[in-house]
């Protein structure tokens, strides 16, 4: 299996569901196209219908609804777009705003929709980016 050969420092600290996920669509796209770059956005897209980046490590989405978590994931073939960064960009205010508050995002009380999801995006670069320094 390479895709546990070559999985992400984000999936090895997320549960068992987001690592399968990950590494059956990884290995089926090194089948169907070959090792590389594109095997990585073909499982991350198919990571994203499921599961969401919260701080370093990816979580069930919670509302049970499979859907892709951003433009770039609904069409992975496409190269190029702009990525979600693992947070789901059709999420309620609600839903990012406990998201916010795990991530312990400061200010978060009194954001709107928008900026709760751009802070919740850098409050996952900045977990991840600590756990990788350990």
């Amino acid at each position: 299996m390479p895709g546990r050969k070559d999985m992400p420092s984000t999936l090895e600290r997320s549960p068992d569901s987001a690592q399968r996920t990950w590494v059956k669509a990884h290995d089926n796209a090194i089948k169907e196209y070959g090792r590389g770059q594109r095997a990585q956005r073909v499982a991350y897209g198919a990571l994203k219908h499921t599961h969401e980046k919260v701080g370093d490590h990816w979580e069930r989405k919670e509302r049970g609804r499979k859907a892709p978590s951003d433009p770039r994931s609904a069409r992975p073939r496409q190269v190029g777009g702009r990525s979600g960064q693992g947070v789901d960009e059709k999420d309620t205010k609600a839903h990012l705003y406990e998201m916010a508050k795990r991530l312990d995002v400061p200010g978060r009380s009194r954001m709107d929709r928008r900026e709760l999801l751009d802070a919740v995006k850098a409050a996952n670069r900045r977990a991840t980016r600590q756990a990788r320094s350990r």
